[in-house]
């Protein structure tokens, strides 16, 4: 990873020509099929709108717009009495141990897991570059309970999965990511969660239109970072 306060390594280009979401007819989710996983394409994705998630499981690699996208806007992050009491109990690291986090996301026993060795692979790749980064969240004795991860280009951060094994953990790292990005200074930030789940939309997710997400998206992405690089560990 970077040393502290120098901008992420940028992988080699795409060799591929991805869809413009854009120009997707209103409503649908899935733009494109094909490409690859290679960080340049990773990037060039998020940096179009779109995200990289197989069309089913074991199929074939899909690009995703969706319309409306969630969006979590760090002024409307809801923290109930119990949460905020839950953020007290445990401890957050900031990059400790990506793998670690990224595998517990990765576990086959969830329900709806997408996230494959390659997607390990790839991801793994571009935490050491300085592009993915983790919440860890921890217990008194030093136990990894929780986490999240995630993409940061500039002003923009695309939340991509997040786990828990004890209550309230998962919520505690969304908690401890926005209070990071809020506290960066000012600028146009983006946190995107792709689509508004009910869990999401409890903690404050909206939906917002494809076109207007493109246009809050351009305006992040030339934003200067709120996440510090780290020593990588995992």
């Amino acid at each position: 990873m970077p040393p502290v306060g120098e901008l992420p390594v940028e992988p080699e280009p795409t060799v591929w020509a991805l869809p413009d979401p854009a120009s997707a007819p209103p409503g649908t989710d899935l733009i494109g099929v094909g490409a690859d996983l290679a960080p340049g394409t990773v990037l060039a994705g998020y940096r179009r709108g779109l995200f990289p998630m197989e069309v089913d499981r074991g199929g074939p690699l899909g690009w995703w717009s969706p319309d409306p996208r969630g969006i979590l806007p760090l002024d409307g992050l809801r923290v109930s009495r119990s949460l905020r009491r839950s953020c007290r109990r445990f401890d957050v690291t900031v990059d400790h141990c990506f793998t670690d986090v990224m595998a517990a996301c990765a576990d086959g026993r969830r329900e709806h897991g997408w996230i494959t060795e390659e997607f390990l692979d790839t991801y793994t790749r571009l935490h050491r570059m300085g592009w993915a980064h983790s919440m860890e969240v921890w217990t008194a004795d030093g136990d990894l309970v929780g986490g999240l991860y995630g993409i940061e280009i500039g002003g923009f951060f695309a939340g991509e999965s997040m786990f828990h094994l004890v209550r309230d953990a998962s919520k505690v790292a969304l908690v401890a990511l926005v209070e990071k990005l809020a506290a960066a200074p000012p600028a146009p930030r983006l946190l995107d969660v792709q689509w508004v789940t009910d869990h999401l939309a409890s903690l404050g997710a909206i939906a917002v239109s494809r076109s207007a997400y493109l246009t809050r998206l351009r305006s992040a992405l030339g934003q200067p970072p709120a996440l510090t690089a780290s020593p990588p560990v995992g």
